[in-house]
């Protein structure tokens, strides 16, 4: 099998019958609590013991991704954290069986400021590439990696960045998607979350970028891929899908994820992961 980064083909084409399947974790293969429900982690299994190449693709870092594979018992060739930012590659010889195949990088200086100017009591973290975040104020439980380094907003300004989190608790919804649209952000790629945070990727980098660098890997046609998500980092991973092959919304996404989708499964909480991949 090639590098994709060198833009080849696989030597080994996939099954005639299997698909490329990328799965969403956060409100997807997760409960919007964060439990796994035993109908999804069988329904993953079952769809993966029939030979569909079944992956992650998340805006979690890698740590807080490999763990979700394990309890999946996946172990697809390539995996999708940092909303693109990081490709993984399976590797026996490292920790927890994979390497950072592909990294993109982007310097925050710019969007920093210019964020802080029209958010100023917002809160920040920038995510390097061995997963570390330096952050500069509370953040929910979970929210950010296990390795943290809290610091003033200056540092952050000398961090090489794989990915920028903004969240601003002292606005409201309206206030803060109104703020983030008049900014008018260039040079980036950003996605709103649903409380008031702010996802920021380098410039044309997201889910899509890397997955389609696994797919030419993989050597999948473009009309066997397959993604399920629920929130707007998934937008530009469901124009991908949706263009040749299928692009699942979860039932309880917003309206303009859902109008991007090819179809709409249940929501998160009736299981609807395991409901699409029934499909298959």
């Amino acid at each position: 099998m090639t590098d994709p980064a060198d833009g080849a083909q696989s030597t080994v084409a996939p099954p005639d019958h299997a698909w490329l399947v990328a799965l969403d974790i956060d409100g997807t293969v997760l409960h919007e609590d964060g439990t796994l429900s035993q109908t999804v982690i069988r329904e993953v299994q079952r769809v993966r013991d029939l030979g569909h190449e079944v992956t992650l693709a998340t805006g979690r870092s890698v740590s807080m991704t490999l763990p979700v594979l394990e309890q999946l018992e996946l172990s697809p060739e390539y995996v999708v954290s940092s909303n693109g930012a990081i490709l993984l590659r399976r590797d026996e010889r490292e920790h927890r069986n994979y390497r950072r195949e592909h990294v993109e990088h982007f310097d925050p200086t710019p969007v920093l400021k210019s964020i802080k100017e029209r958010l100023p009591h917002a809160h920040y973290a920038v995510e390097n590439e061995t997963g570390m975040y330096r952050y500069t104020g509370w953040f929910p439980e979970g929210a950010l990696d296990i390795t943290t380094e809290q610091v003033d907003f200056d540092d952050l300004l000398t961090t090489v960045a794989t990915r920028v989190v903004v969240i601003a608790p002292g606005h409201d919804s309206k206030e803060f998607e109104d703020a983030v649209e008049q900014l008018g952000l260039h040079q980036v790629s950003y996605a709103v979350g649903w409380t008031n945070w702010l996802d920021i990727a380098p410039d044309g980098v997201n889910k899509s970028t890397a997955l389609e660098r696994a797919r030419q890997a993989l050597g999948f046609p473009r009309h066997r891929v397959m993604a399920i998500g629920d929130g707007r980092n998934d937008i530009e991973m469901f124009r991908w899908a949706g263009a040749h092959g299928r692009a699942v919304a979860m039932g309880q996404a917003p309206p303009e994820v859902l109008a991007v989708a090819t179809e709409v499964t249940r929501p998160d909480r009736e299981d609807g992961v395991a409901w699409a991949l029934r499909s298959l």
